[in-house]
């Protein structure tokens, strides 16, 4: 149980100091950009690691076991729409009037994004890992995508609200992690699973709200006759793109 907390404390750190590490990125500059992805890019690395390391695979099976042990798993369905509760609750400010860092059209493009790419991100590789769950219910382990959403959207808030206020960011990143936490207590997911499905969500929402700048000079070109939007899609594993002009 004590590993277990510990756990679910270090995911939270990890996730607050990712977005201390974002407050630098205004500051300064590039170098900070690379203090911004290092904490999610360790987290991938923990979980990666898990495949060849026996100390990071003991822990995983010797939370699993105290847990059933001691008859704490939950089983609950919660996490299934917790996941997104860091959106709704971003979505929800900006249509009560709270100004955010971009318009609603820019922040329903930049989430879906975000989602477009932690999904397919999440969807290739574990059909690569093929890791058996903790409950060995199937073999789609490998990361966790229930907490990889959940820090995507949870990143997004940050994004949008964290210069109004840090707790902000820490109730986003807070919900995210018992997201996290309520998967390894369902006996879904084993903890590097969901160390990793959160760097994932943080990295990618990070890399799309880098990018956004570069892809609207690129496919949002507008004149007076003419405006293109190009939007990828994901629908049941597959990737697609969207085209619309307006002439």
């Amino acid at each position: 149980m004590y590993l277990t907390i510990a756990g679910a404390f270090l995911l939270s750190t990890f996730s607050l100091q990712a977005q201390e590490g974002d407050s630098l990125l205004i500051q300064n500059g590039k170098a900070a950009q690379i203090a911004g992805i290092a904490l999610p890019t360790a987290m991938i690395t923990y979980g990666a690691l898990s495949f060849g390391n026996k100390a990071i695979r003991e822990l995983d099976y010797s939370t699993r076991n105290e847990l059933l042990e001691n008859n704490l798993m939950w089983y609950e369905k919660l996490d299934n729409y917790f996941q997104y509760s860091p959106a709704v609750a971003a979505f929800g400010m900006k249509l009560g009037g709270m100004k955010s860092a971009h318009k609603m059209s820019d922040m329903l493009i930049l989430y879906a994004l975000s989602n477009v790419l932690e999904g397919g991100i999440v969807h290739t590789v574990k059909h690569i890992t093929l890791r058996e769950r903790s409950d060995g219910s199937s073999k789609k382990s490998f990361p966790s995508g229930h907490t990889a959403t959940a820090f995507a959207a949870a990143e997004f808030l940050h994004q949008e609200y964290g210069n109004k206020s840090v707790w902000i960011s820490i109730g986003g990143y807070g919900m995210a992690s018992l997201v996290g936490v309520a998967r390894v207590f369902n006996n879904k997911h084993w903890v590097s699973d969901v160390v990793a499905g959160a760097g994932i969500g943080i990295l990618s929402a990070k890399t799309v709200y880098w990018a956004y700048p570069y892809l609207q000079k690129t496919f949002g070109r507008k004149n007076k006759k003419r405006q293109t939007l190009v939007l990828p899609g994901y629908d049941n594993g597959n990737l697609n793109l969207t085209l619309s002009c307006r002439f």
